[in-house]
C-alpha cells in the first residue's frame, strides 16, 4: 500500500501549483495523510476530492478545521498501527513529546517543525514529511509511506 503524506501546507486555497504537485506526486497513492496546519478547510476539501484523506488538525488551524479533524489519532493500515499527530511546542526534542501521546504504535507521522524526518527509534518509524510550502526558498518537501511487510518512508524534495 502506498500512502501520500503531507503537513504544514499553510495555504488559504489550493492554488494551481499546489494541485499540480499533489496530482503528480500522489497520483498512485491509495490514501493521503495530512499532519495538520491546513490553515483553510479548502485544502482538506481539495485533498479529499483526490483520494481518501486521513488527517489531524494543527496549532494554526481555524475552527472550521478543528471541528472536522481530531488533534491526534491512531489508524490501522495493513496490520500496522500508525499514530498521526501535528505536534506542538518548540521543534527541538519534539519526538520524545509526541511519543508519549501514543501507546503501542509501529509508526508516528507528525508535522509542526517543517523539517523532514524519516528514521527508526526503538522499532518505531518517526516520519515527518516537512512542509511543501515552507520554507518557500528551497521548494519544500512531502512524503510517501510504503506499507508491506514493514513500513518504509520516503521524503520527496520539490
Amino acid at each position: 500500500m502506498k500512502i501520500g503524506v503531507i503537513s504544514d501546507t499553510h495555504l488559504r486555497d489550493p492554488h494551481s501549483e499546489f494541485k499540480k504537485l499533489i496530482e503528480f506526486h500522489f497520483r498512485d497513492v491509495e490514501k493521503i495523510l495530512h499532519a495538520g496546519d491546513f490553515i483553510d478547510r479548502s485544502i482538506a476539501d481539495y485533498l479529499s476530492s483526490r483520494k481518501e484523506l486521513i488527517a489531524v488538525c494543527g496549532n494554526m488551524d481555524p475552527p472550521t478545521v478543528l471541528v472536522v479533524f481530531p488533534r491526534k489519532r491512531v489508524i490501522h493500515l495493513d496490520g500496522f498501527r500508525i499514530g498521526l499527530i501535528h505536534g506542538g511546542g518548540p521543534p527541538f526534542a519534539i519526538e520524545p513529546r509526541i511519543r508519549e501521546e501514543f501507546d503501542e504504535v509501529d509508526a508516528i507521522v507528525y508535522g509542526h517543525t517543517h523539517t523532514p524526518a524519516n528514521h527508526q527509534v526503538k522499532n518505531i518509524l518517526f516520519f515527518n514529511p516537512g512542509s511543501l510550502t515552507r520554507p518557500a526558498s528551497d521548494g519544500g518537501t512531502l512524503g510517501v509511506l510504503q506499507i508491506g511487510e514493514e513500513i518504509k518512508g520516503e521524503i520527496i524534495k520539490i
